[in-house]
């Protein structure tokens, strides 16, 4: 702070104004044909940098080059510049330097301000979009040209073909379905994501949500001759959620269980009550474990557990962490799904202040976890 108290101009104010901005600001200070200097450098500057700064070079700080000499020639020339570069590390981050020069000291110095504005957060939305649109768009333009080609097809030879037509029209039905169930899955996930931030009020009673879908899917477990075995710890209580969105994600899981399951297994959906965040995070059985998403703040309340394991192939480690992304399959496990299914459930399981987890090895089943705060006592 004392770096500033002896600078022309810099009065008290001025100075508690700079130690409060979010952003890094420094002061660049240089005389003709001198390597700038730092003069000053508020709090967010010094946690970027973590070095002295006042007094330093301008290159211990900044040493990307093409930024020190956007910023040395706006020092030089007396005039505003602008400069976007990107810091290695751990987690790259990418940052845009804006220059703006000041008027020289009485010893004829320039000077210049330099503020720092991190854009790793932007960046990684807009990359986040662009992904999305282009998976989403490669995944309607197969089921599309599917559809296009058998269409071309009935309007030429296969017109008076009765069994061709009926084959391809069986087809083209279940393009459009999943056509359908792809642009469903959009637009729950744009709606999902549009209320993430704000945290549902209401009370879910999830043993009677469990019996609704488990209800709601016997069309599919009679066709697969899978059934479901349910077990309620007696000591669960609600939760504090949205019972549709819960229903989805209690709905995706299942479907997914039963879908891997082979003919005559069993997928198990358990209850379990958690006194604190450790135990609802202790794994169900040993093996391969991973958390795909934690709360952020958790509280120290209590929460509730629910688990679906299926008698499936199992999912090998390295798929593990990109199972809830969009889009994503793992490599020779096909559902006939969208993709969507579990990048619904961790965002609507985010939305919920709860956490997600898996637990699978090649040939041993996989088991998902989810974990609710469970809604306050009267």
């Amino acid at each position: 702070m004392s770096e500033v108290t002896d600078k022309p101009g810099a009065g008290a104010a001025a100075q508690t104004i700079l130690e409060l901005l979010p952003e890094p600001v420094i002061l660049v200070r240089g005389r003709e044909g001198e390597s700038p200097e730092i003069a000053y450098g508020n709090r967010a500057a010094r946690e970027v940098f973590r070095i002295e700064l006042a007094g330093a070079p301008l290159g211990a700080a900044l040493r990307r080059p093409e930024v020190l000499e956007t910023i040395e020639a706006a020092l030089e020339m007396g005039s505003s510049a602008e400069v976007a570069f990107e810091t290695i590390g751990v987690q790259p981050r990418f940052w845009r330097a804006f220059a703006r020069p000041l008027d020289a000291d009485a010893g004829g110095v320039r000077q210049l301000v330099v503020m720092l504005r991190d854009e790793t957060d932007a960046r990684r939305t807009e990359r986040m979009r662009a992904d999305f649109l282009a998976n989403a768009s490669h995944e309607l333009r197969t089921p599309l040209a599917s559809l296009a080609g058998f269409v071309e097809t009935l309007r030429t030879h296969a017109r008076d073909d009765t069994e061709a037509r009926e084959k391809f029209l069986g087809i083209m039905a279940q393009q459009a379905t999943r056509m359908a169930r792809l642009v469903d899955d959009l637009l729950s996930l744009s709606r999902i994501e549009l209320n993430e931030h704000i945290a549902p009020s209401g009370k879910v009673d999830l043993p009677r949500t469990i019996q609704d879908v488990s209800d709601a899917i016997k069309p599919l477990t009679g066709e697969r001759a899978v059934t479901i075995s349910v077990e309620v710890d007696p000591k669960v209580t609600p939760v504090t959620g949205d019972r549709d969105q819960l229903v989805q994600v209690i709905q995706n899981l299942v479907d997914n269980a039963v879908k891997y399951t082979p003919r005559g297994g069993r997928v198990r959906v358990s209850l379990e009550a958690a006194a604190s965040l450790e135990t609802a995070r202790a794994p169900s059985r040993p093996g391969v474990g991973l958390s795909l998403l934690s709360p952020d703040s958790p509280d120290s309340h209590a929460y509730v557990v629910l688990r679906i394991s299926d008698e499936g192939p199992g999912i090998a480690r390295q798929h593990l962490p990109r199972l809830s992304e969009r889009f994503y399959r793992v490599e020779g496990q096909r559902s006939g799904g969208t993709g969507l299914g579990l990048a619904i459930v961790k965002h609507v399981v985010n939305r919920h202040r709860g956490g997600l987890m898996v637990e699978s090895a090649e040939g041993e089943g996989s088991t998902f976890s989810v974990y609710l705060p469970a809604a306050p006592q009267a």
